[in-house]
């Protein structure tokens, strides 16, 4: 046993206790969709002062809540009850919508229940070496000792205590015990298949979030990620699949007697009921057990014995976490033992650290899970072994419905989204796939069990995750594979990387809008990716992997406390493991922003025998204005409302770079060259004697090999130099390919130079651009020669970026036909073949694309393609490629040649594949996208109405009828998903993403009714999203009707995928608007004739020109645009008062009022005008009042009693200025016997001659007021 450490509390200090463990008991209804509950929550005080205990909850009615048996005073206001607003409100009061909201967006969020501890309940200090104490403990660091579960058994090694008094237990625990519900669940938990309608099985699930605030949706908590504790749950449910039908059946009975429509049910059918409200369930069906999967252990599995419809399992959580990384899923799962793909020697190896792998799906998905899922047990062995134990017991993996993003990470437990599910005949998206079901897992151990201290440290977590990931994947899949991947993303981060926040700065605000999560994602695994490659080549170690494995260490060990791990621990670790000074590698990757760009320039002093090197970093250089980007415009407009600002970029980065050089005997030498300036000169020693050796040689081979003579042992070990891009050298693949080899004036040039190439940044460690002013050749035999995966990627996007030329076009075919070069490589080389598709080249890149799809893929001597064999993986990727390259040669006036659109309709039209065994959906959906690409550069002139005059040229027919041909094949493929469903419905949305190309390009009109028939509820949410784009995409957003149901269905469908991807795309419509990209374009002046410009016209395209570039601009437009649409008002403010809107939903949908409306503190109130009345004596002392139909339009003056003095000369003076009288009013006073007796009646006075009676007698009056008819 090891030794016990201290569970440091890192709640608030100003809260003054800490939980050590919570209980929550939940029973959840499928039919009401909602919760019953309730918790115990352990809390030990930080002192005798505790008056005050403060919890998270929101959505919960409470029902019972006492702290130690005795009743506290409390205080909650739930808080989705203060987002109410007066019923006359509208979008202009959007800013007190957003004054309530914003306490409970912050992290963590305000605490909503605050209990006030009873005067009768003392917090008792402990004896540090009672009983008591040392078991309160043990309770707070680790819970139970040994648990027993259903599938294994668990020891948790409990170490032996220090004295209490060492570890902070110095005061007894109170338990604070609530009993709660939820009705409306807005946030935190999601039903699926409950609705009429819905024919999916019945499940549930939590909808975490890595933002404080959604597990206080489901029970009171304190909702902070640094409050951890251990934890019981359980839950209680339907016992099977048929007694949930039941209930549901009942609750659609109940419904259709108080007359609600209720002709559809869920899975519940009103024809054909057995009786007991099970109907279209089979009866296998019905009989699945409802199944739960929880974070922890399971321990136990009971059936209800006062309700055998019902049953209740528990799960313990031994190790403490916080409130936000408990999860469970509900629902008739089918279970999966992925660690039987677990190899046998590392079985045996692992012995009893091997970690059991769970997955559950839906019914009917065994088989999709296991295909999806099988590196899983691969994966947690490997992390197990590279980083070290699990921290958990077992790992569970549960595919559901409707989720909103692909994964949310839980302890020991993974919700993920039954999208990701793919069968064995379907290989395209197993790259993406496996890499966020392997990050999911690595969250684990960075994520759950180690978390981020504070917002800002949330790069150190998210970057190791995405770490420890690719290294797994480097395993799997090669270091080819790992390395291109990583430059890939390098470039994409170089694109990216500008005027955003910094790495460190990124952290606390990724809630404002998503792409900074996936921003986040992209730059903290390269900037730990080069930090690796730094370290390991200063210290010699194993780089950061050693640093990580000492990270979960300390965790386990506590030396991290509270496993949230700083940005400054992380960089104490890496300066002690690496023995390295890392300041300013942090100053410049971490705390700044930007990354570098570098212009290097360099020449052979033959005199010095030197090779002169300059290096200057141009990135501080300002460009001039670009035009704001609509994917991003959003993104910039919520940076600048929350005062985002973007990072100062460095002037100057620093750090070594190594330099190798291949001199001419073909020798490489190494040098690291430490960059400290922004412009870096400096000498490198020559060292080879004899030039250009090796290409002789290589000239030398060449020509034997087209002579036909062998080579000799001498020359076949030079040959093993030249591996790659030696392909079709004999005289007849020249002739039949048209290939171009170097001019004697290139060879010339070749033979002067000293060295073969200079290779930048040799050893990866820079992020990037990087320009060098070698000449082509020099880039050549990098690509032929460097074994280096990302050396051959520069050459080969260098020599794609020159002037087009045969020469070009023929190194990038032998590239792509030599099948040693890397799948990444080979299709790189596609697209630039492409750009040498040009009319002065006499079409020479389409040329050798035809030649190289037919000499792979097609019957010989043939364009016919062969029957389908995707076997081969890289060749598919290459079958890919070839297609979308066509698609993007055009001539001089923007249109595609007859041929290439002629080549894709034949692929499309005749493709194979009945003896393939894989699917070729996506292949089809590729060659679809190719073909509508293709078209979209033909003009709207050359097609009338689908109908070919006679004044067309031969040329125009072919066009128009191979231009129709494609349509209707789209339109074949999109009608073949309507009877038989293709993966994900690929055929469809593929098809409305075309049909999106073609109405854009105005070559087919957009059919509203084919798109508004796709965004139904019942087909698949993909498919109707992409509907919805094209709504978007088309312009069609402007139209009311449109709108309307657009906002609708953003606020009110049942998926929180939906609604989520609605909200992107709704801001995706907006800043199209926003940069007028739906507006045609101003026609162009007159080319003749004197022009004149005026001042309107001027002012005009200045604020055209504000408008596409500047944010201010834009938003005025905006503004100018939408802010009159009372439609657009209406229904947005629908949205944001939904009831079933969640808090971050809501936000987002405020801000959007932000920008188009202007804030309104007052409001226009509406009155009645008040009505005449007239009263009858009805006799008895009674009146009655009755409202008529008259209308006052003027105010009465205000009602004076006359005076004694002047009774006569008032009413006089009333009378005479024509307005009614005062109606008499009789007082009957009701008199003792006595006094009735003794007083004889008084005549009845008028008000005129009426009398104040000073003796003040209390009267009775009754009034009786009828009915009138106003």
């Amino acid at each position: 046993m090891v030794a016990i450490t201290e569970l440091p509390e890192l709640a608030s200090p100003s809260l003054g206790y800490s939980i050590s463990h919570q209980k929550v008991e939940l029973e959840i209804d499928f039919a009401s969709k909602s919760l019953q509950g309730k918790t115990e929550i352990t809390i030990h005080p930080h002192s005798r002062d505790l008056k005050i205990i403060k919890l998270n909850c929101r959505q919960c009615t409470l029902k019972r809540l006492n702290i130690d048996g005795k009743a506290p005073t409390v205080k909650y206001q739930e808080p989705y009850a203060r987002f109410k607003i007066h019923s006359q409100a509208s979008v202009h009061q959007y800013h007190q919508l957003r004054q309530k909201l914003s306490p409970q967006l912050k992290e963590p969020p305000e605490e909503e229940v605050i209990l006030t501890l009873p005067k009768s309940l003392s917090i008792r200090e402990l004896d540090p070496f009672s009983a008591e104490a040392q078991s309160a403990l043990i309770a707070k660091v680790g819970g139970l000792s040994r648990r027993e579960t259903s599938d294994t058994t668990i020891t948790v090694s409990t170490p032996f205590p220090k004295a209490a008094d060492e570890q902070g237990a110095k005061f007894k625990p109170i338990t604070v015990f609530v009993e709660f519900s939820v009705g409306n669940i807005r946030d935190g938990l999601q039903f699926v298949g409950c609705d009429d309608g819905d024919p999916r099985y019945t499940h549930a699930y939590t909808k975490n979030s890595m933002f404080p605030g959604s597990a206080c949706c489901l029970f009171p908590c304190l909702d902070d990620a640094s409050s951890r504790c251990t934890w019981e749950i359980s839950i209680k449910c339907p016992r099977t699949l048929g007694d949930v039908a039941r209930a549901l059946h009942e609750v659609s009975t109940s419904s259709r007697v108080n007359g609600a429509d209720g002709h559809h049910g869920s899975m519940v059918e009103q024809d054909g009921i057995n009786g007991d409200g099970v109907s279209q369930l089979s009866q296998e069906d019905s009989a699945l057990d409802m199944s739960v999967v929880c974070s922890g252990d399971l321990t136990d599995e009971i059936v209800d014995p006062s309700e055998p419809s019902k049953k209740t399992v528990s799960f313990f959580c031994t190790t403490a976490v916080a409130p936000q990384h408990i999860g469970f899923a509900v629902g008739p799962f089918e279970h999966v033992d992925l660690s039987e793909f677990r190899e046998g020697d590392v079985d045996e190896k692992l012995g009893q650290n091997a970690i059991r792998v769970h997955g559950f799906c839906l019914p009917g998905r065994t088989e999709d899970v296991k295909n999806t899922c099988l590196p899983m047990a691969k994966a947690i062995d490997y992390f197990t072994l590279a980083f070290g134990s699990y921290p958990f017991t077992s790992y569970k993996l549960c595919f559901l419905d409707d989720m909103a993003s692909d994964t949310l990470e839980t302890m020991s437990f993974s919700l993920c989204s039954s999208r990701l599910l793919f069968p064995p005949d379907i290989i395209d998206p197993i790259d993406k796939v496996t890499r966020q079901l392997v990050h999911t897992l690595a969250c684990q151990w960075a994520g759950v069990n180690i978390i981020a201290k504070e917002a800002t440290d949330t790069w150190v977590v998210t970057g190791i995750a995405y770490f420890i990931t690719d290294l797994f994947l480097k395993k799997l899949c090669g270091n080819n594979e790992y390395r291109f991947r990583h430059k890939t993303r390098a470039n994409q981060l170089s694109e990216l990387d500008i005027d955003r926040p910094s790495l460190y700065d990124l952290g606390s605000v990724l809630s404002i809008d998503q792409s900074q999560s996936e921003f986040i994602a992209l730059k903290a695994p390269l900037v730990l990716f080069i930090l690796d490659r730094r370290l390991t080549k200063a210290s010699g170690s194993s780089g950061l992997a050693r640093i990580i494995s000492r990270i979960f260490l300390n965790a386990k060990v506590g030396d991290i406390p509270n496993g949230a791990l700083s940005t400054a621990q992380f960089f104490r670790t890496c300066e002690k493991l690496g023995h390295q000074k890392l300041d300013a590698f942090f100053q410049q990757w971490v705390y700044g922003a930007g990354c570098p760009k570098f212009n290097v320039s360099q020449r052979f002093n033959k005199k010095k025998s030197v090779v002169e090197m300059l290096i200057r970093q141009v990135h501080g250089d300002r460009v001039s204005e670009q035009d704001l980007n609509p994917h991003t415009f959003m993104r910039d407009v919520k940076e600048d409302m929350y005062n985002v600002d973007a990072g100062e970029l460095q002037p100057v980065f620093t750090g070594p770079m190594t330099i190798r050089i291949h001199e001419a005997d073909g020798t490489p030498y190494e040098h690291i060259v430490e960059i400290k300036e922004a412009t870096t000169k400096f000498e490198i020693p020559y060292n080879t004697k004899y030039k250009r050796l090796k290409r002789n040689r290589r000239q030398k081979e060449r020509a034997a090999a087209a002579a036909g003579i062998d080579v000799s042992a001498e020359v076949q070990d030079d040959v093993l130099l030249y591996c790659l891009g030696d392909v079709l050298q004999a005289e007849e693949e020249v002739r039949d390919w048209r290939l171009t080899d170097w001019t004697k004036e290139d060879e010339d040039r070749m033979n002067q130079e000293s060295y073969e190439w200079i290779r930048m940044d040799a050893d990866f460690e820079w992020i990037g651009k990087m320009t060098i002013n070698m000449p082509g050749y020099m880039f050549l035999s990098q690509l032929q020669q460097d074994r280096d995966v990302v050396a051959q990627y520069e050459s080969v996007q260098y020599i794609a970026a020159q002037k087009e030329s045969a020469l070009v076009s023929t190194i990038l075919l032998r590239t792509l036909m030599d099948r040693r070069y890397f799948h990444g490589i080979r299709t790189a080389a596609i697209a630039g073949i492409a750009n040498c598709a040009t009319e002065e080249l006499d079409w020479i890149g389409f040329f050798h694309l035809d030649k190289a799809f037919q000499e792979m893929f097609c019957f010989s001597d043939s364009p016919m393609t062969r029957s389908n064999n995707f076997s081969d993986r890289t060749s598919y990727m290459i079958q890919c490629a070839i297609p979308a390259a066509m698609a993007q040669i055009a001539d001089t006036n923007g249109k595609t040649p007859l041929r290439a659109k002629q080549f894709l309709l034949d692929k499309l039209r005749y493709n194979d594949n009945t003896d393939n065994e894989l699917s070729d959906c996506y292949y089809i959906a590729a060659l679809m996208r190719a073909l509508a690409e293709s078209l979209v550069t033909v003009k709207k002139s050359d097609r009338e109405g689908g109908t070919i005059g006679f004044a067309f040229e031969e040329d125009d027919v072919d066009l128009q009828r191979v231009q129709q041909a494609a349509i209707d094949e789209i339109e074949r493929y999109r009608r073949m998903d309507e009877w038989i469903n293709s993966y994900h419905n690929i055929f469809a949305v593929t098809a409305l993403q075309c049909d999106q190309k073609l109405a854009k390009d105005k070559i087919v009109d957009p059919d509203i009714r084919e798109m508004i028939q796709n965004t139904r509820e019942d087909n698949f949410d993909p498919l109707r999203l992409q509907a919805f784009e094209t709504l978007v995409e088309t312009g069609l957003l402007k139209n009311d009707l449109i709108l309307k149901i657009f906002l609708y269905v953003l606020h009110s469908d049942p998926s929180p995928y939906m609604r989520e991807n609605m909200q992107q795309l709704f801001e995706k419509g907006l800043a199209a608007i926003a940069l007028g990209e739906e507006e045609p374009p101003p026609p162009p002046p007159p080319t003749e004739g004197l022009v004149i410009e005026q001042d309107a016209s001027l002012e005009s395209r200045q604020a055209d020109v504000a408008r596409k570039q500047t944010l201010p601009g834009a938003l005025t437009a905006l503004k100018k645009e939408l802010s009159g649409n009372d439609v657009l008002k209406a229904s947005l403010w629908e949205a944001v008062t939904a009831p079933n809107i969640s808090l971050t939903h809501m936000r987002d949908l405020l801000d959007i009022c932000a920008l188009l409306y202007d804030p309104q503190t007052s409001m226009l109130v509406k009155l009645d005008y008040p009505r005449f009345w007239r009263v009858e004596h009805v006799g008895q002392g009674k009146l009655k009042f009755i409202r008529t139909d008259r209308i006052r339009f003027k105010m009465r003056p205000k009602l004076q009693w006359p005076s004694t003095e002047a009774s006569s000369t008032t009413v006089k003076r009333e009378n005479s200025s024509g307005l009614p009288t005062i109606p008499k009013i009789s007082f009957k006073s009701k008199q003792r016997p006595s006094e009735a007796a003794s007083s004889p009646p008084q005549p009845r006075a008028s008000p005129a001659n009426a009398q104040p009676d000073t003796g003040k007698p209390k009267l009775k009056l009754k009034l009786k007021v009828g009915k009138g008819t106003g």
